[in-house]
């Protein structure tokens, strides 16, 4: 029997995965091993050992236990994983076309909270918009304790302080379509031609799964939108803790349950009229809270 080989996950379907075998630099589809039982069921950046059997055909034959793991949270309560042994979320959005979403970004940012991962910002296109917006964008977030990289993937601007930032790191790349991600990875070195695995475990060249490309030490998983970093229904004591610069304010709240909506003597509304909070980010609270995803 073949000896075991360690692999990263890459991207994965029903019956099989993209895997990267260490010392290889192209992925290469693996079926998972039939057993008794519950099936294991890969997801980016899980550490798997597979077999190469005679025919070359690659099978994943058991998992190392997680470090963590991303699940997306739905507002009926159930739970998907959608990563493993991440550390580092690097979310990203366009400063132009589309306009920033910053209630995408906000809402990132507390999913990383909440899941005890360190978060990057990263901004894109800012040869599309004014140096003022950038630059007010640019310190809003470092004020918050945020780091912050502006690059323009496409004219390899800044990329070498990107990779900087995530050298090393178990990273994920998140933000809307259109925003650059796909020219961040392959600015990077990531192989844009590593696509799904469909449900039946055949390879597709389309990249709509997340995929993943080797950093060093590290890695850099390509998620392919944001509807997968849901925050749920969330209560607002919980959601506050998601918005770093609102934990203070509140606590000087009369009601012990305020909403930080309407209620009288709110801490975080006075915050907020007194310029400790950007209504920007205000706003992304109150969508956040009213419009669960």
């Amino acid at each position: 029997m073949s000896e075991l080989q360690r692999a990263l996950v890459v991207s994965t379907g029903k019956n099989a995965a993209w895997v990267s075998l260490d010392g290889e630099t192209h992925p290469r589809v693996a079926q998972l091993r039939r057993q008794t039982g519950k099936r294991f069921m890969p997801v980016p950046g899980d550490i798997v050992h597979v077999r190469i059997l005679e025919d070359d055909k690659t099978v994943i034959d058991r998992a190392e236990p997680r470090a963590n793991v991303l699940e997306r949270r739905t507002v009926d309560g159930r739970a998907k994983t959608i990563a493993a042994n991440v550390n580092l979320l690097a979310t990203v959005t366009a400063l132009a076309d589309p306009p920033p979403r910053l209630v995408t970004l906000d809402q990132l940012l507390a999913f990383a909270a909440f899941d005890d991962l360190e978060a990057l910002v990263v901004f894109t296109k800012p040869d599309l918009a004014s140096s003022r917006e950038c630059d007010q964008l640019v310190e809003l977030y470092q004020v918050l304790g945020y780091r912050v990289v502006v690059v323009n993937p496409k004219a390899a601007g800044n990329i070498d302080a990107l990779r900087a930032a995530i050298d090393g790191r178990h990273a994920l790349l998140c933000g809307v379509s259109g925003v650059g991600k796909s020219s961040i990875f392959r600015a990077l070195g990531g192989d844009a031609s590593v696509g799904e695995v469909s449900r039946h475990g055949l390879g597709r060249q389309t990249t709509t799964t997340a995929r993943l490309y080797r950093l060093g030490e590290g890695f850099l998983i390509d998620s392919p939108g944001v509807n997968e970093f849901g925050l749920g229904k969330i209560e607002p004591a919980a959601l506050v803790h998601g918005f770093r610069e609102f934990v203070e304010p509140a606590r000087a709240c009369r009601f012990s349950d305020c909403t930080h909506l309407r209620e009288p003597d709110c801490g975080v509304q006075a915050a907020l009229a007194q310029g400790r909070i950007a209504q920007s980010r205000y706003q992304s609270y109150r969508k956040i809270l009213l419009e669960p995803t």
